[in-house]
């Protein structure tokens, strides 16, 4: 596929403000189905960008802003608003609560963790046995959910109950070249989605869709692809990177993607089969521009286009993430370039998409 360069194009910039909404989005607590603090900061900081702009029945925020001309290819980025967590289901009393977790977490990173309960994001902490009271038995085996507690102390013991969402109170940080923070997956999309509404390509009509409860099974973008009906979709995310050497010194061959490679690009995963003209249209872009990417390994986890594809009489879908690690834990790692290197691509992608994107065999 041919793609012809255009000179006057230029990528958006991420600097000191973006920076700052991304740490505002990361520090937020928004489980899946709490999602309104990250949900009022998309209002607020999209307001006046779009001609069109509504919070649906289940929570999702869905803009839609026109490009200049008529029959335009109406394309949809989705970013999810939630993140996986915690929460409260029994008042054990003095501050003390039992909990289950909220999307897809491994029990064994919980004990000793500082969390947040509550809007208010009241301090607590995921409590174990310690160590050495343990018995041999006990020590062999992981800890589970059910047998750890959210302790607030008695000081707080009131101001937190059953049905309250926890999340890890990990501050979002810049690290040389990397940025550190609890809910890189998926607020990294949710910036990367308002940076695009600030320099929307004026050769499509763009959809934007700020999704809910994508950490629970995809729920929120089903519902917004079936409102905003588009010819084609992109789900904005992050994935796992996984690229750590394997510790017997075998090459690691299991990688998914890795930081510092750019923007991966999907083929498969466990929820959908991308598009190939939307792959092969988002790999001669890079290349035409130079921008660094990525193909991601095919594998499990699926991203919002998991239901978008499925969505009325079915839409072609692909799925653009930022590399990150230790996703699904207190504290995720991604890289700077790599998020600057994917809005860049999905800006550039989008201006060169018109009605023969899709022409051609699937």
């Amino acid at each position: 596929m041919a793609i012809r360069k255009k000179s006057a194009w230029k990528a958006p910039r991420l600097g000191a403000p973006e920076l700052n909404l991304l740490e505002r989005l990361s520090n937020a607590s928004a489980v899946s189905g709490n999602e309104e603090a990250v949900r009022r900061i998309v209002l607020a900081e999209i307001k006046g960008l779009t001609d069109d702009v509504r919070v649906d029945a289940l929570g999702n925020v869905l803009a839609v802003k026109h490009g200049r001309g008529s029959a335009l290819p109406r394309v949809m980025l989705a970013a999810h608003m939630d993140e996986v967590g915690l929460m409260l289901t029994a008042d054990d009393g003095d501050g003390i609560f039992r909990f289950e977790l909220v999307g897809g977490l491994d029990e064994r990173t919980l004990a000793g963790k500082p969390v947040w309960v509550g809007e208010k994001q009241h301090p607590g902490i995921i409590g174990a046995k310690p160590i050495h009271l343990t018995t041999a038995g006990e020590r062999s085996n992981a800890l589970t959910a059910d047998a750890l507690r959210i302790d607030l102390g008695p000081a707080s013991a009131k101001k937190a109950k059953p049905g309250d969402w926890a999340t890890f109170a990990t501050r979002f940080a810049r690290l040389g070249p990397s940025l550190r923070g609890k809910a890189l997956d998926d607020r990294i999309g949710v910036a990367t989605l308002i940076a695009i509404l600030r320099h929307p390509p004026p050769n499509i009509d763009l959809l934007a869709a700020f999704t809910v409860q994508e950490e629970i099974g995809l729920r929120g973008a089903r519902v917004a692809a079936y409102a905003l009906k588009p010819d084609l979709a992109i789900a904005l995310d992050c994935t796992p990177a996984m690229d750590l050497p394997v510790s017997d010194g075998r090459e690691n061959t299991l990688y998914r993607s890795r930081l510092d490679g750019g923007p991966a690009i999907y083929v498969a995963d466990g929820g959908t089969l991308a598009d190939p003209r939307l792959v092969a249209h988002f790999r001669a872009v890079a290349e035409t521009y130079a921008i660094p990417h990525q193909m991601r390994q095919p594998g499990g986890g699926q991203t919002d286009a998991g239901a978008i594809h499925k969505a009325g009489a079915g839409v072609p879908s692909l799925s653009i993430s930022v590399p990150g690690r230790y996703l699904h834990t207190p504290a995720a790692i991604v890289r700077f370039d790599d998020w600057k290197n994917t809005l860049a691509l999905v800006h550039a992608a989008l201006g060169h998409i018109d009605r023969d994107t899709l022409k051609g065999a699937r």
